[in-house]
Formats: structure tokens, C-alpha cells, sequence
């Protein structure tokens, strides 16, 4: 179902357009999710002077390491977008067939995170990691009697790191990838944080699934 016929399913999850000045788009206002158990709702800072003050108002980073990468991270992965990345929180994520993955290390991850994330870093997903089969079981693949990984039934990633110019998460999926796992199951939210919170949009401190 595309993004925009969703919105108008959801009824009581959407907030009417008029309640907030700064909307997400002209007809959505908000989209409510769950973090940690918690409900959180996802909408844009309704300060219109408001600006980035952290790290990510920072514009020039020394390239290597922190170079521009490009809009497609492997052949077959779709890039998402902010609404997309919606979306997916809004249908995939709550069924249980999707799962958004903030890569991250985890220093920066329990500094704040996007809603409904949780935190796999881009570190551990390697195939010289001897827990590897652990995390590639809890996304749902299932390893037969020949030691083949069987991805049928893995759930769909969206993985995303801190923006543009971040590697961490196109690292991740290059991993999973080389791991066998179907590039049409993995997303690439490129735009990660440094996006994100430029649109004004919810981030969540996860120990205490706090909105900010």
C-alpha cells in the first residue's frame, strides 16, 4: 500500500493535518510508534527558528575517512528516504517482518537513536564473528544441515548510520550482503541522522525512551 493511503488508514495513529504548524507533509502530521515497549510519536520541532547545535550542524568533515557516498550502497538495495523510512516503521516494523537497525557503535547509539532502531553495530556483522550465526538466526534466517544460511524467512532491515558521509551502516550491508543475505531485504536509510534531525524529526534516548 503506498505511504500516503496508509497515512489516511491509520485514523487515531495520525494526528489531523491543522494540530501542528510544522508537518511532516501537508496532509500528515505526526506518526506514532513504539520504542522499547513505549509509545513515541514522531513529528517535526515546532520551533520554526530552531537549529542543530551538535555535531551534526557540522558541514565539512576531512575526507578520508568522512566522504559523500553515493546514493546506492550495492545493486538490488533500495534507498530510502524519510517517508519511506516511515513507512516502514509504520507497516513492516509493527508485523514483525521489518526491522530498522541503527548500526552504529553503540557510543553513539545510547547518546539518542530514531524511533523504533535498535542497535546492531555495523562491528559485529562480519563473518569472522563467532556469534554471527546468533545475530543472523535473530533476524530470522535459519542455518540447514549443509551449514547454508536460508534467508526465506529473515525479516527485512533498514539500516542507517549518522548521515551521508558515514559509512558504518553501508559497511553493515555490504557484510550482510556478502553473508548471503537478499539485497531485496535490505534497505539503505543514507540520509541517517544528520538528515533526520535536520528535518526536525523525533530522535528517543534509549535507556529511558525519552522523545527529544
Amino acid at each position: 500500500m503506498p505511504w500516503i493511503l496508509l497515512w489516511a488508514a491509520l485514523g487515531s495513529s495520525v494526528l489531523a493535518a491543522q494540530e501542528l504548524k510544522v508537518k511532516i507533509t501537508p496532509t500528515l502530521s505526526a506518526v506514532d510508534v513504539v520504542h522499547g515497549g513505549q509509545a513515541v510519536r514522531i513529528q517535526r520541532i515546532q520551533d520554526t527558528g530552531h537549529k542543530i547545535i551538535d555535531d551534526f550542524a557540522k558541514t565539512s568533515r576531512p575526507c578520508p575517512e568522512f566522504c559523500i557516498h553515493a546514493m546506492v550502497v550495492a545493486p538490488g538495495v533500495e534507498t530510502l528516504g524519510e517517508l519511506e523510512l516511515l513507512d516502514f516503521m509504520s507497516q513492516q516494523v509493527p508485523s514483525g517482518r521489518g526491522l530498522v537497525i541503527d548500526a552504529r557503535l553503540p557510543d553513539f547509539h545510547k547518546i539518542e537513536t530514531i524511533p523504533t532502531s535498535i542497535n546492531i553495530p555495523f562491528t559485529v556483522i562480519k563473518a569472522d564473528n563467532p556469534h554471527i550465526g546468533q545475530i543472523l538466526s535473530a533476524l530470522g534466517a535459519e542455518q540447514g544441515s549443509n551449514k547454508r544460511w536460508n534467508y526465506q524467512k529473515a525479516k527485512s532491515l533498514a539500516l542507517w548510520c549518522n548521515g551521508p558521509w558515514c559509512d558504518q551502516s553501508s559497511r553493515a550491508i555490504r557484510s550482510l550482503l556478502s553473508l548471503g543475505y537478499p539485497p531485496a531485504k535490505l534497505k539503505y536509510y543514507r540520509g541517517g541522522m544528520q538528515a533526520w534531525k535536520s528535518l526536525g524529526l523525533t530522535t528517543v534516548v534509549p535507556a529511558a525512551v525519552t522523545p527529544s
